[in-house]
């Protein structure tokens, strides 16, 4: 969940600021990035970046302890990017063996939430927007409604959302009628296979190191300072670093000129007298 990410979804907030309001999440100890390196018994291996966040304030030494608990995991459930929220208030990283207390892509529980209307499935938002790609393919909320098991059978099959939206609005005639019966036809005639079921593939974390929540880096032997490397926490609070307030880092400096300044004036009387013209009067 890098800053460019949340920002490609949020277009009211530039990625700076997204980058800068990650920071001080870090820094209020509600979020950390954890790189983990995964080997799976076929012997393949992979980094994997998460996101960990937790809806109470967490210490230094909470967040240290955690990480370090990941190590020698085992990750099956859940081998998958993704963003991994801590249950609850209490959560204990050796609650849940299978993802130390981690659960992926869910959200905190309250009352606000539990009041809140139920989030459309994808399969209803991929049907929605046909709308969008051709507007002879625009279904109506109850055509989305009936049509909606037969594009989650699509998912469930393996297909992507692009995949449903492209079989639907590919090669359709110049005038569309009957929007909601072509897409029955579509999604029923083109089904794709069923996937053959694959046991799956065990894996474990055999290392589990914390990365600067702003820059995204792992520097191999550098202090984090609450989630955030030594050059990212002075930007947030120089102050502490000993900088004064408003002090801009090295690369947000102008860089030296490599070539000598020109003179404008002379370089346009050369052009002028090339061109033929009078030099202008002031």
């Amino acid at each position: 969940m890098g800053h460019k990410a949340v920002a490609s979804e949020h277009p009211n907030y530039g990625q700076q600021a997204v980058r800068t309001s990650m920071g001080r999440l870090s820094l209020a100890g509600h979020i950390r990035w954890v790189k983990e390196h995964i080997t799976a018994e076929d012997n393949t291996k992979r980094w994997v970046t998460r996101t960990y966040w937790s809806g109470k304030p967490r210490s230094v030494e909470w967040w240290t302890e955690f990480v370090e608990g990941r190590h020698g995991r085992d990750v099956t459930p859940a081998y998958q990017g993704g963003l991994a929220h801590l249950r609850g208030p209490d959560s204990d990283p050796e609650a849940d063996p299978s993802a130390a207390g981690a659960t992926f892509g869910s959200a905190p529980t309250d009352s606000t939430q539990a009041d809140a209307a139920p989030e459309e499935s994808p399969a209803y938002r991929a049907l929605a927007s046909l709308r969008a790609t051709d507007p002879r393919m625009s279904l109506s909320e109850a055509d989305c409604r009936a049509l909606e098991t037969l594009a989650a059978e699509w998912l469930a099959r393996g297909a992507t959302v692009p995949e449903i939206v492209r079989a639907l609005t590919c090669g359709l005639p110049g005038t569309v009628h009957n929007p909601g019966g072509i897409a029955r036809t579509r999604l029923e005639k083109k089904m794709p296979p069923k996937l053959s079921a694959s046991p799956a593939v065990r894996a474990r974390i055999d290392r589990a190191v914390m990365m600067c929540t702003m820059c995204e880096e792992y520097l191999p032997g550098a202090r984090l300072i609450k989630g955030l490397c030594a050059d990212c926490y002075a930007e947030l609070v120089p102050e502490e670093a000993g900088k004064a307030p408003g002090t801009l880092p090295a690369t947000f400096l102008p860089a030296p000129r490599r070539m000598p300044q020109a003179d404008v004036t002379e370089r346009v009387d050369a052009l002028r007298r090339a061109a033929g013209l009078k030099r202008a009067t002031p």
